[in-house]
């Protein structure tokens, strides 16, 4: 489990009446603000290269409990984001029972084209496996709740957990270090924590003018060429003191828990911590990170190969993931494929998709990243009150600051 004090579940289908969620295990006290969430559940839309559903949806939260005037309350915070586009599905996602052939079948309208029960999975989507484990002959069971619109309810859910993270001083970013074939000739971590902070303003997220022309130049191509684009992305964290996870076992180990995250968004493939790939080809010299005194009586490093843990914990400096994104698997021109009802071999279904979704993958990654350390600092730092929870933390960092302490 990624979570270990706070609980998350989250429910609805991509084509259904609405998205919930609820997080579980947050203090009293926190100060929510509605637009916070919203601005994120905003950015998470954004990104050249996506699809007419973001044309449709205009994705807000509504608290539904845990939040009372304008503060969490100690008990589970809860949330529904509306699907603008259910009208049009309701016949055929609705929950009422419908005779055999009663939802649309036919029809020349987009919607009814979409609306058929779907018997051809799409190579790299759930379908086929999850047709085969729940025994499904209706492919859209499986591939409605395995859409990525999910998505929406992670972020909602981070966009609380970055409020409570930001009473304790952290701070988290993204920015897209690859798409396609465009990408940094150097690598990301020379990105700086303010460079990311900035890159809302640019259609693909990118930190880099003459890198960002190249990654819009090739999403137009993808898209002209019926193709779609992966990438990579890299989250930042600034301000997580050292000590947050622990060596003690495998499951508590911080990395882990933010790979398993972080994989867990749908469609990606591969997590590094820090400039990974490089330092696996780096002697042992090279890849470590020197410590010294800072003059403080405390220590610095004046690197960061490790990406801001060691031995499952971290040790004060920022926190760097790199994580990769496979093209999406919907195609407009579609793979080949087996139409499970006849066997027969047939092109897999096409459904309506985004060209390229990096740049909405990286502020899914902040989010959950911020549940892991929100997660986690309540891991360490307990407390049912926002200010029990923060004098907790600075009692902690003024331990931290007299470290070694034989009085202690």
């Amino acid at each position: 489990m990624s979570l270990r004090v706070l609980r998350f579940l989250s429910a609805g289908e991509s084509h259904g009446p609405m998205l919930v969620g609820i997080l579980d295990g947050l203090p009293a006290g926190i100060p929510i603000e509605q637009n916070v969430v919203d601005h994120d559940l905003r950015r998470r839309m954004s990104g050249h290269g996506r699809g007419k559903r973001m044309k449709i949806e205009s994705d807000a939260a509504r608290f539904v409990g845990g939040i009372r005037h304008g503060e969490t309350i100690g008990a589970p915070v809860a949330w529904l984001i509306e699907n603008r586009d259910w009208p049009n599905w309701e016949n055929v996602m609705g929950s009422a029972p419908v005779e055999s052939g009663g939802i649309a079948e036919s029809g020349n309208s987009p919607s009814a084209v979409e609306a058929r029960s779907i018997s051809r999975p799409r190579p790299g989507h759930a379908d086929l496996a999850g047709g085969q484990k729940y025994d499904r002959a209706d492919l859209r069971d499986i591939l409605e709740r395995a859409s990525a619109r999910e998505t929406a309810s992670r972020v909602a859910a981070g966009a609380v957990a970055r409020q409570l993270l930001r009473e304790l001083g952290i701070e988290i970013v993204s920015h897209v270090t690859r798409i396609g074939s465009a990408t940094f000739r150097e690598n990301s971590r020379t990105v700086t924590f303010e460079a990311a902070a900035g890159v809302d303003g640019s259609p693909v997220r990118c930190a880099d003018a003459d890198v960002e022309n190249a990654m819009i130049t090739a999403i137009d191509a993808a898209h002209d060429e019926l193709e779609t684009l992966g990438g990579s992305f890299e989250v930042i964290a600034q301000g997580a003191p050292p000590g947050l996870g622990s060596h003690a076992q495998w499951d508590r180990r911080l990395e882990a828990r933010l790979a398993m995250a972080l994989l867990s968004i749908q469609a990606q493939k591969g997590v590094e911590v820090g400039p990974a790939t490089w330092v696996a080809g780096q002697p042992g010299s090279k890849a470590h990170d020197p410590i010294y005194p800072d003059g403080a009586g405390g220590f610095t490093r004046r690197t960061n190969h490790a990406g801001g843990t060691e031995g499952g914990m971290t040790y004060g400096d920022e926190l760097r993931l790199t994580v990769h994104m496979k093209p999406l698997a919907t195609l407009r021109q579609p793979l080949d494929s087996v139409d499970i009802a006849s066997g027969e071999e047939v092109q897999a279904v096409v459904q309506r998709s985004d060209v390229c979704a990096v740049p909405a993958a990286a502020v899914v990654g902040e989010a959950m990243v911020a549940l892991v350390l929100a997660d986690a600092c309540l891991e360490k730092f307990g407390g049912d009150s926002l200010g029990e929870t923060r004098r907790n933390a600075d009692a902690y960092r003024e331990q931290l600051g007299r470290y070694p302490s034989s009085a202690d």
